[in-house]
Parts: C-alpha cells; sequence; structure tokens
C-alpha cells in the first residue's frame, strides 16, 4: 500500500493495523487485478468503449436507461461532484436513496470521482444518521429529496458534512439541474486497487452498527466470485430482487454483478410479495435476490403469475429454512440457491449450484474462498461438530477504527460470528449464530433450527427463537410466533405448536415459552433482530 490517488487519506489513516487484517488468497486467474484500478471504470466504462453501449443496463416501471446513458449520467454527476460540490479523492459521500437509476449513477459517480462512498438505508433516521456521519467523518451528501427530513434534522449534529445536494429536486442548485450543465466525458481518478471505494455499515442485527470498508478491487471480487461460480450469469440474464443498493447484497446482486456481465437489472423502489411476482412477470427477470422471509411469502402466490423466465433464485441475508426452499420448489419448481455472506466479506462465500443442493446445507466454500469450522482454540473441527465459521478469500473484514476487529479477525480467519458443522464432502450446515445457540438445562439447542420445526407448521407465518431467562433450567426456549390470517393465539395453539416441535426435532428442543405477535423486529433487509425479541416488553 504505497502508491494512492487519495488526497484526503482518513479512510487509509483508519484501518485496522497490518497484524489484524485477514489472510487474503487470490488463487484463481480472474482474481489478479492490476495495482491501478478503479471498479467505475471496470464494470461501466469498457462495456461502452467495447462497443456495448446500446445494451440495457437498468430497467424500471418508468422506462430503459443503457450503458451509454448510465455512462453520461454517472460522469456527470461526477462532475458536479469534483466542481460544484468540491469533492477530492477521499471524501467520503454520503448516499441516500432507495433503488432507483440515480441512485446507481450516484453510486458509480463517487467511484469515478474517488470518493469514498457511504450508502445508507432509506429508513435510517436521524440519530442512526449521526453515527454513521461522524463515525466516517463524511463530508458530502447526496440524497433523494423525499428522504430529505431525517438528514436534514441529523445535520446540526454532524459538523463535518458540509455539501448536501439533492436529486429529484426542482431547485437551481439541485443535482438534477447542474448535471445537466456537465460534460458528458469525465477523467476517472487513477485509483489504487487497495484504495478504499466504500464504507459499508453493518446493518444492526446485533445492536451498534460497525464500519467496514472495501476496496476498489474487493468490489470486482465479489463479482468474479459467486455470480461466475454459481449464477453462470451472462449478458441476456435480466436480474431483479429486493436488497436496498446500500447493502452490499443488493449492491451486488442488482448492480455490480449484472454489470460485470454486461447484463441487465430491474430496479424497483419498494417491493411487496405481489409486486415483486408482477416485476419477474413483466420484465421476464432470469435471476431473483431476496431473504427467505419473501420467499415464503412468495410462494402461496406464485401459481397466479407467469415465471418461465425465471432460472435462478438467490437467498442470503439470514439462514434459509429448509421448510421454505421445499415450499418454493413445490410452487414454482425452481431449487433456491442459499448463501451466506456477510458485510465484512463483502458478499457470498458459500453457497452451490442448484445442481449440488445438499437439503439443510448452506453451501460449500465457492471457488477463490476456503472455509472451515474451529473450536474455542482455533483447531478444525472434526466433521459434524459444531464449532465457529472461518472464512478467508480475495476480501475480508478491515473495520473502520473499531476495536471489535480484533474478534472479528483471528490467525487470519475471518469469524463470522455463526455456529456451523461441516460434513465429509465439504458442505456446511448453519447452526445459529454463535450468540444464538441456547444452553438449556445443559443441552446445546440451536434457535434456528427450532424455528425451522416451527415454520413446518401450516398455522405458522414467521417466528423467531431465542433464549430467555429461567429460574429453574437458567434458560429456555422461548418462541416468538406470527400466525397465519383466522389463526387463534391461545393457549391451544401453543400446545399445538409445542407438540409439533417435538414430533419433529428431539423433544427437549421445543419452546418452552411461546408469545403471539403481530410482526417481527427486522433489519430493513429483512435480517431478524434476535437481540430486540430478548428484550422485556
Amino acid at each position: 500500500m504505497s502508491y494512492t490517488a487519495h488526497l484526503d487519506t482518513f479512510a487509509r489513516d483508519n484501518l485496522p493495523p497490518r497484524n489484524r487484517w485477514p489472510e487474503f488468497l487470490f488463487e484463481l486467474p480472474e482474481l489478479r487485478y492490476p495495482s491501478r484500478l478503479n471498479c467505475a471504470a471496470e464494470l461501466l466504462d469498457k462495456p461502452v468503449t467495447r462497443g456495448h453501449g446500446h445494451r440495457v443496463a437498468l430497467r424500471t416501471p418508468d422506462g430503459e436507461c443503457t450503458y451509454t446513458q448510465l455512462f453520461t449520467q454517472a460522469n456527470r454527476v461526477a462532475h458536479v461532484l469534483v466542481r460544484e460540490m468540491g469533492l477530492k479523492p477521499g471524501n467520503r459521500v454520503l448516499l441516500r436513496g432507495p433503488n432507483n437509476p440515480i441512485m446507481a449513477a450516484c453510486w458509480l459517480a463517487v467511484m469515478k470521482a474517488g470518493g469514498v462512498c457511504v450508502a445508507t438505508m432509506p429508513l435510517l433516521r436521524a440519530k442512526e444518521l449521526i453515527e454513521i456521519v461522524n463515525k466516517a467523518e463524511i463530508s458530502h451528501a447526496l440524497c433523494d429529496r423525499r428522504l430529505d427530513a431525517e438528514l436534514k434534522a441529523a445535520l446540526p449534529a454532524c459538523p463535518t458534512l458540509q455539501a448536501v445536494t439533492y436529486w429529484y429536486d426542482d431547485a437551481p442548485d439541485s443535482l438534477d439541474a447542474l448535471a445537466l450543465k456537465q460534460p458528458l466525458t469525465f477523467w476517472n481518478a487513477p485509483t489504487a486497487a487497495d484504495d478504499v471505494a466504500l464504507i459499508a455499515f453493518t446493518s444492526g442485527t446485533t445492536g451498534k452498527p460497525k464500519g467496514t470498508m472495501h476496496f476498489h478491487r474487493d468490489v470486482i471480487a465479489m463479482c468474479d466470485c459467486f455470480p461466475r461460480s454459481c449464477l453462470g450469469a451472462s449478458p441476456d440474464d435480466v436480474f431483479c430482487g429486493t436488497p436496498p443498493l446500500a447493502f452490499t447484497f443488493g449492491l451486488g446482486g442488482l448492480l455490480c454483478f449484472p454489470m460485470r456481465f454486461g447484463a441487465s437489472a430491474v430496479l424497483v423502489e419498494k417491493l411487496t410479495p405481489e409486486s415483486l411476482l408482477e416485476t419477474i412477470q413483466r420484465f421476464r427477470a432470469t435471476v431473483c435476490f431476496t431473504a427467505p422471509t419473501m420467499y415464503r411469502a412468495i410462494a402461496g402466490l406464485a401459481r397466479h403469475f407467469a415465471l418461465s423466465s425465471l432460472r435462478k433464485c438467490v437467498s442470503a441475508g439470514e439462514a434459509l429454512p429448509d421448510a421454505t426452499r421445499q415450499l418454493f420448489r413445490q410452487a414454482t419448481g425452481i431449487e433456491i440457491i442459499d448463501g451466506i455472506g456477510s458485510t465484512e466479506m463483502m458478499h457470498i462465500f458459500i453457497s452451490h449450484t442448484p445442481e449440488r443442493v445438499r437439503r439443510g446445507a448452506t453451501g460449500y466454500a465457492i471457488p477463490g474462498y476456503r472455509a472451515a469450522v474451529l473450536d474455542g482454540e482455533g483447531t478444525p473441527c472434526r466433521p459434524g461438530e459444531v464449532g465457529r465459521l472461518a472464512v478467508k478469500g480475495p476480501t475480508g473484514c478491515r473495520y473502520l477504527a473499531d476495536a471489535r476487529q480484533k474478534d472479528y479477525v483471528q490467525r487470519g480467519w475471518n469469524l463470522t460470528g455463526d455456529a456451523y458443522r461441516v460434513d465429509e464432502d465439504g458442505y456446511f450446515f448453519y447452526q445459529a449464530r454463535t450468540d444464538d445457540m441456547i444452553i438449556s438445562a445443559g443441552y446445546n439447542i440451536a434457535g434456528p433450527e427450532v424455528e425451522g420445526a416451527l415454520l413446518e407448521h401450516p398455522a405458522v407465518a414467521e417466528c423467531g427463537v431465542v433464549g430467555w431467562p429461567d429460574e429453574e433450567r437458567g434458560t429456555i426456549v422461548k418462541a416468538f410466533v406470527v400466525l397465519k390470517p383466522g389463526c387463534r393465539k391461545n393457549g391451544t395453539m401453543v400446545h399445538d405448536l409445542q407438540e409439533h416441535v417435538k414430533r419433529a426435532i428431539a423433544p427437549y428442543k421445543y419452546p418452552r415459552a411461546i408469545e403471539f405477535r403481530d410482526a417481527l423486529p427486522r433489519t430493513e433487509t429483512g435480517k431478524l433482530q434476535r437481540f430486540k425479541l430478548r428484550q422485556p416488553a
């Protein structure tokens, strides 16, 4: 790490010490990148300069955008950042918007200008924005005018944030108006492959979010691993899905992956189960990215839609219950591609092809990555033993000035915080988050296994299982259950659910307490926030 294009070296200065970094692997030929690399040039400029600018890059309910149109829009926004807003390479830029072409163009523009992108979920409140802005010392912001209220409320407590411009705005100094005055071409910042491109904040399933720094090469590496080996992506693919572009699952699946292969993506600002199915039908989407809860919801509606174009469905964000996998396959004939990734690793590192699925398993370490299950001493567990999931590859954890780096990275491995077991064939089976393992009366019980059993009951719409304090047993298994419409929340239902679990899995794992809820706490990306379930009402 000698050369850098960054004049503002905050991001590089706040990387963890090198002895706290994980070991990085670049064993695949396609992962050996040049020392200077700008990910926007790779993803956007090359398709245009190689004669593919006429191809559709982005599709929306309101129209289409070709690669050339996206290229010129990103160039104009980059000029606004540099000429009108005073951006210097290395400055952090807050992005705040839903999934739409302007949000995509802004992300690419920040990359082109050599900025460090900090994209945020649309539903974040002022308090959460203040934490992010001050942690990353953000100086610039591009924001959808419809989301301005929380950003404006945060501004007085954000002294570093001096330049803010809005899009979808009629003001003469809006991004829309300023961009129209700019040239159609832009000279990209000559970033190093190891210059920080983005700071991705974790989604907060366990409390206070952490900022993870990823390089320009990391953006391209995530495109050259999972979609290449598990999706077999091609220029004819049409990607769609629900994760926000501010979430690395969405950034990959709905922007970077399709662009890496010259394909197109459908961006829709808000999707329900019905509108996601409508999107697949209308745009003849071939690849879908969403969370297990959405797959469960759309399985019951799929018969009402024409889904013949759909060939690959990717699930990530949280564990995929086998009941959901079977339900979706019965409804559509499609085998869901399960995967585990993390904000720290940028995207999916354990998955499988539809042909190599193994019931109950997340999958195997995809080409480019290595994975292991380690005991408390860092020694590999024997097949079948439960331990801590550890992974290494071309991407890895580098927290922004955070003492928790030493917990995530140990002996060169990234420890994801997941409890897994691995079989003799290298398939990894999810047990729980390591902090979600329930020890009750001396037994180790994985909450997700109990959730999977409950989801097989015809009355259960969704559920969450946690350990709950108990004077007699120390901790008991408690389930929070959302019932399907028309089902009664009474003692008879509690008993029925408990007996169902006893028949499905070992009886000692059954939930000794069940609480009915109208909804469960989830992040904007659909992940269940179990830490909120543990908080007394």
